[in-house]
Order: structure tokens, then sequence, then C-alpha cells
């Protein structure tokens, strides 16, 4: 159709097209695998056996014939993981937020959601019938000005937010957020996607600031960045769970997880609990990189974890950088608008304990070159 070929043609002219490349033959210093656990052989023999007992698929979603000992077994380790009564898995991250965040609000209430979330949560808000309100990123004396004046307006208000911000690598003040949901009555809604497995000896941001769970802090994470699986899942008090089971509609109309997933999940899991110190070595060899970035005259902003933007701000210097590095091997994505702003483009590098001394040379003499520095 002629529209569709105009658009796509607007899309090249702003340097924001975008295409898939394959993987294989390339160093992959992009991807979330941040523990290296997504090719760990117990991880991998763990998943098999289930396959070989289970099959390919589930079959169906959890509420008719699809949720197995491995599904049950995963919530309960991540529940102990996560310090909560109980969770709830999810198919992905994506589904975990379109699902959760429109059960738990609606007509009547207020979603207070930073201006740097993920996409999922912006989705999230908008299927909900709530007010949304999106605040200035990490920018808590505006939330709480606007919780002193409309606060008693409404009958719920959720305040969300990512725990490390994914472009940016920056950690929201949980600790603030804390005090202003228990001095005006709301809910805490955190996406630990990119916190499990990277802060408090893996186990996120509650334990990174030694804040205790309480009833109102709803902790979202996923399988498939540190974990090295798929899917995602949802912790919170027993009440807040049996609520999502019969109302997320995310979980309730989608073919659950397949339990080798699930058991691979799990495994990788234990791996954590009985390894902490990786996380540790995952922050030093974070602030490692960062330093040697930074010998190199880049522009790269730095906050303990192992999210490192090198910005370049132009679109189209991102993308000549990004393909000079291809041509070298490295597989290095230009993240352009609209995942972060326009002029703000960058190279999403993120840190992993796959990497060897070699790979981190390649990487930084890739990266002088392909710069020009």
């Amino acid at each position: 159709m002629e529209w569709l070929r105009a658009e796509i043609e607007r899309i090249k002219e702003e340097n924001l097209y975008r295409r898939r490349r394959l993987r294989e033959g390339l160093l992959d210093f992009c991807s979330n695998d941040y523990l290296g656990l997504r090719d760990n052989p117990s991880v991998i023999e763990a998943s098999v056996e289930a396959l070989r007992e289970y099959g390919l698929g589930s079959g169906a979603s959890q509420l008719v014939s699809g949720y197995t000992h491995h599904h049950r077994e995963l919530e309960e380790r991540l529940a102990g993981f996560k310090g909560t009564p109980s969770c709830l898995v999810f198919g992905s991250g994506y589904l975990a937020n379109l699902g959760v965040i429109p059960a738990l609000a609606g007509e009547g209430d207020l979603l207070l959601s930073d201006s740097l979330n993920h996409a999922s949560i912006i989705d999230g808000c908008r299927l909900s019938k709530a007010e949304v309100s999106v605040y200035p990123h990490r920018d808590y004396r505006y939330l709480r000005r606007l919780l002193e004046g409309r606060r008693k307006n409404y009958r719920r208000v959720l305040i969300i937010t990512d725990a490390v911000f994914s472009m940016e690598g920056d950690v929201a003040d949980v600790e603030e957020l804390y005090e202003l949901c228990e001095r005006y009555d709301c809910l805490l809604y955190l996406d630990e996607a990119h916190s499990t497995g990277t802060l408090g000896e893996g186990r996120g941001i509650l334990r990174e600031t030694g804040l205790p769970w309480r009833e109102f802090v709803v902790l979202m994470g996923t399988l498939s960045k540190a974990l090295g699986s798929y899917g995602a899942f949802v912790c919170g008090s027993r009440e807040l769970i049996d609520f999502l089971i019969n109302r997320a509609r995310s979980a309730i109309f989608s073919t659950s997880l397949p339990p080798s997933v699930c058991a691979g999940a799990k495994r990788a899991l234990e791996l954590v609990e009985e390894n902490p110190q990786m996380v540790e070595v995952l922050r030093n060899l974070s602030r490692r990189l960062h330093s040697e970035l930074v010998a190199l005259g880049l522009d790269v902003p730095f906050h303990d974890t192992p999210i490192i933007p090198i910005i370049v701000g132009d679109e189209q210097r991102a993308l000549e950088v990004s393909r000079r590095l291809l041509q070298e091997g490295i597989l290095l994505q230009a993240i352009r608008y609209p995942t972060v702003p326009k002029g703000e483009a960058r190279l999403r590098l993120t840190v992993s304990l796959r990497y060897t001394e070699g790979d981190i040379e390649r990487l930084l003499k890739g990266l002088a070159q392909a710069l020009s520095i």
C-alpha cells in the first residue's frame, strides 16, 4: 500500500528506521543477560529435563490446564527470593504490565508514572481507565506537591516507576517513594526488570536499600534478563496475587509459559541465591568498563548498574558508529527516538559476566576506531 511505503520512507529520512540483526557470528555487547546464565550448563539441563517430560508448549492458559508444578515451584521460589508472601508468573514483562496496571487502577483512580518509564508501563497506564499523570524523571519534589494537592480527589493512587531505568541505567529513589506512599496512602509499583539480578545480592532494589517489603509494594520483574530465561512475574501479598489471577487479563487469556522455561528460570534463580557474589563481580566489572570508556574521552553517564549509555546525540552519527562496529563483528545497537528523546541517541552498552578480557579489549579498540578518537 502506498501510504505504508511513504511512512517507511519518512522513517528512513529521519534516521529512525529499524531492522533486525542476526546475532550469530557477532560479539554481543547489548544483551540483557547480565549474569551470563542463559547458557549455564545446569540451567540448560534443568530446562531440557522438563522439555523431555512436558514437551514444547504448555498447551493452555494457567486457568485451563497450563499450570504445572514447575510454574508453582518457580512462583514459590520467586516469592521467597523477593521476600513476599506470593507470586504470579506472566508470559513476558510487557504482558505483566499490560495486565496488572489496568487491574489495579480504573475510574476514580490516579496513576503517577515517571517520564522515563518503559513503554510497557506507558501502555499499561493507557489501557487503564484511571487518570494518568506523568511526573518529570526522578523529580520527587514535583511528585510530593502533586500528592499534597490532589491525593484526596482519588480512590486509589499508584506510583509507578522502573527501579533501574533501561536506557539511562540510573536508579529510582525508592526510599523517597516508599515514604511518599506511606504518607499519602498510595500503592508503589516497582518494575524490577533490570534490578532483579543486579542489585541487592540479586534480590532487587528493596534489598539494596534495606527497606522491608510492605503490603502497599507491588514488585514486577522479568525472567528474561539477569535470570537468562523468558517471562515475568509479579510479587506481593496473597490477596494481590489472588486478585490478579482473577482480574489480570494478560494472564487469564494467554497461554502460559512452557514448563521447560519455568524449570530453567528456577535453576537460574537458585544459582543467584547460591552465588550472590556474582552480583558484586558484575558491579565491579561495570565500574571498570566505565572507567575505560571515560579514559577514551566518551560521554558515558554511570549509576553503578550494568547499563552504560554512550551518548552520541545525533541519530545519524549513532547509526554510523553502530555500523562501523558491526563491520568489526561487534554488535552494539544505536538507540534512537522514540526510545529516547530526539537528539539523545546513544549506544546502549550492557555489561555481562560473559565477557572475556579479549572481548573487552576488542570493544574498546573498536569504539576508538568507530568514533575516530
